[in-house]
């Protein structure tokens, strides 16, 4: 029997289909359909200029709009030479850092939904809250940041702003540990997550999969450890693997991901506070206009290994921009993963490869 799961919205992911071939109440087959959800993106970076792309980019994977922005202006930056401000880029470390949490905490709620237990939720967003009201305090959007520049930031951080973050880190780190007591000893949930959705080193580096997804496999890759990009070089970061690769790994990756990241906007707040004054971004002309040429910028993700390839031929508007997203390789494994497993299995297997749709449809 062929059944059709979707096109609907199951819960964070996006409008998805599901084209699944059971024999009795396994899954023999499966092809994930996208294409619901297609905005052509990549074609209208084409005709915007780099200030106007920033607000498309953040929102193709909406749960991570500060590091979608991040791509787009480390790429252009490359191709100018530029020189970006240390407060700038210890700023965009802190605030990425912050971002990686947020996207991190709702999968962390609406995961345990997914498979019946409806209280995570709660808990997610009380934690998500204290973050979202820094991150908006300091750039004015709770989930389109619109926050970088080419350059820089947009402006410098509020007055007080260092001491408030601090108190929202702490308290986030505090809450944090609630969800787990919740869930990560829970009977119900490890039995349907533990074994379930076993996915292979070998599947991962077939079908480009990455982040939190890959790193619960064994595949110990991270692009602020191992290619660093903004402060990372001078950061310790904590790669969070599990050997396992089924969903309980998966989860438990992400929920310790969790303090790894809290830890290092500790860090980047240290060092934020002992930096002179200075300037928080670069000045530009009033039309900017890239060299020509091409460059490949790639940055860790919430999600994974997010990549913008930028070509330009010397105008305001780049000749091509193409998005290399996390959640298209982690969504295309699927087809691998889910066959041989029981139907009822397949949303604790979907809910568990943490994707977002948008990032697909782009």
């Amino acid at each position: 029997m062929v059944l059709n799961i979707g096109p609907q919205h199951p819960s964070t992911h996006g409008v998805l289909r599901l084209r699944i071939t059971l024999d009795g109440e396994r899954i023999s087959a499966a092809e994930p359909i996208i294409g619901y959800m297609h905005r052509g993106a990549e074609k209208l970076f084409e005709v915007r200029d780099f200030r106007q792309i920033i607000v498309l980019a953040n929102r193709h994977d909406w749960l991570s709009a500060f590091a979608n922005e991040l791509g787009v202006v480390l790429a252009a930056e490359r191709m100018l030479g530029m020189e970006v401000p240390e407060r700038a880029v210890w700023a965009r470390t802190l605030l990425a850092e912050l971002n990686r949490v947020l996207n991190h905490l709702m999968f962390l709620g609406s995961y345990p939904l997914e498979v019946g237990a409806i209280t995570p939720i709660f808990y997610a967003f009380r934690e998500r809250e204290q973050l979202q009201r820094v991150m908006e305090e300091i750039s004015g959007g709770r989930m389109h940041y619109m926050f970088n520049r080419v350059g820089g930031l947009k402006e410098d951080l509020p007055a007080g702003w260092l001491g408030r973050a601090r108190t929202a880190i702490a308290e986030v780190r505090s809450g944090t540990a609630d969800i787990a007591d919740l869930i990560a000893g829970n009977e119900i949930f490890r039995a349907r997550t533990r074994g379930v959705g076993v996915l292979t080193r070998e599947q991962i580096l077939q079908y480009g999969v990455s982040g939190p997804i890959a790193r619960a496999a064994g595949v110990d890759f991270d692009l602020r450890r191992d290619e660093p990009y903004l402060a990372y070089k001078d950061l310790d970061v904590p790669v969070v693997t599990r050997t396992e690769g089924d969903c309980l790994a998966r989860f438990e990756c992400l929920l310790h991901q969790v303090y790894a990241s809290l830890d290092l906007a500790d860090a980047c707040l240290d060092r934020l506070a002992d930096l002179p004054p200075g300037p928080i971004n670069v000045r530009l002309p009033k039309v900017l206009k890239v060299p020509e040429g091409h460059t490949y910028a790639w940055t860790e993700n919430p999600l994974g290994i997010n990549g913008y390839y930028l070509v330009s031929r010397g105008e305001k508007t780049p000749w091509r921009l193409k998005l290399r997203s996390a959640s298209y390789n982690n969504l295309q494994v699927l087809s691998e993963l889910l066959p041989g497993n029981l139907v009822a299995d397949m949303i604790a297997i979907l809910g568990s490869m943490f994707f977002v749709v948008g990032d697909v449809d782009k």
